[in-house]
């Protein structure tokens, strides 16, 4: 499939499991695919970046590895999405690898993850934490700056900082994740 049949194809993909299942079916059984989605998906100011989003966090939650070939590009270009219905997706993905390297430890997600994904994830979510952005977004930035704060010692000082200071002004579901979050804190404090 082209570049140009692979973007057609997507005006089909919408929020429906059964679509999305269908068509990351179809990029893993073809995984020279990948290198168009995320081209598509790094065309954030045409709408179809959005659906390029929806079907890479449904191929990476069914295969995270078929994204190892391409953290580098991933990490390097994710900063640049902004739309709410792309950033969801890439916030998602960023979660399903932190808690792959940092939860499951699972060793190929810990041969592939290099320090400088490790930075590049950090820094886009910091900047996510602290612009105005929907729930899901921050709620899944949370996680994974948490996991990678328990390598990084900094992380965690900032990442508290920046929950107390926003946690009046959020949504019932933010401040949820945040009580969550300082619980989580807390315990990973008392091992340490």
């Amino acid at each position: 499939m082209t570049y140009q049949e692979l973007y057609d194809q997507l005006n089909y993909v919408n929020h429906s499991r059964e679509k999305r299942a269908y068509y990351a079916q179809l990029v893993i059984s073809t995984p020279e695919l990948m290198p168009h989605i995320l081209k598509i998906l790094f065309k954030v100011n045409d709408p179809i970046s959005n659906r390029a989003g929806w079907l890479l966090e449904f191929v990476c939650k069914t295969d995270l590895t078929i994204l190892f070939p391409y953290l580098d590009t991933f990490t390097e270009k994710m900063h640049t999405v902004y739309q709410d219905s792309a950033l969801r997706p890439v916030a998602k993905i960023c979660e399903y690898l932190t808690l792959s390297y940092y939860k499951k430890k699972d060793p190929l997600t810990r041969k592939h993850i290099k320090s400088l994904h490790k930075e590049r994830m950090t820094e886009a979510g910091f900047d996510w934490l602290i612009t105005e952005q929907k729930v899901a977004v921050k709620a899944y930035t949370l996680t994974s700056l948490f996991l990678i704060g328990t390598e990084i010692d900094w992380i965690h000082p900032e990442l508290k900082r920046i929950m107390e200071d926003d946690y009046h002004k959020g949504s019932a579901a933010y401040k949820a994740r945040c009580r969550h979050m300082f619980e989580a804190l807390k315990k990973f404090e008392k091992r340490t």
